[in-house]
């Protein structure tokens, strides 16, 4: 496994420990997506399932591979909640993706650094 796969599947263990599937919301998280795949995949993708408000694949910064994982945003939630159930456990490109629904980043202020002068 590479060091990307690795750090996905801690986080899908970790995410799903701790709150099963997610709390049901309009934005899922894909993961286990192949190298190649972008956004306009996703929507192809996930489109038949409902309306689709945005479609991202996680890049990294510097080499604009991708993470091998993205989100999905639907405009409804019966849409989110349909292509989730169906989608979790699928292949993409002969790779098995799992499908969560995505909880919203806590934001903290850092205070571990000195100001800047």
């Amino acid at each position: 496994l590479y060091k990307n796969e690795l750090v996905i599947l801690f986080y899908y263990y970790f995410y799903n420990m701790e709150n099963n599937a997610g709390t049901p919301n309009k934005k899922l998280f894909v993961g286990g997506l192949p190298w190649e795949l972008r956004g306009k995949d996703l929507l192809d993708i996930f489109g038949e399932f409902g309306a689709i408000e945005d479609a991202n694949v996680i890049l990294d910064r510097e080499t604009k591979r991708s993470k091998g994982f993205g989100f999905v945003t639907f405009t409804e939630l019966d849409a989110a909640v349909k292509a989730q159930e169906s989608a979790n456990g699928g292949e993409i490109n002969g790779r098995a993706i799992f499908v969560s629904f995505a909880r919203e980043e806590e934001r903290k202020p850092r205070t571990d650094r000195p100001a800047r002068y």
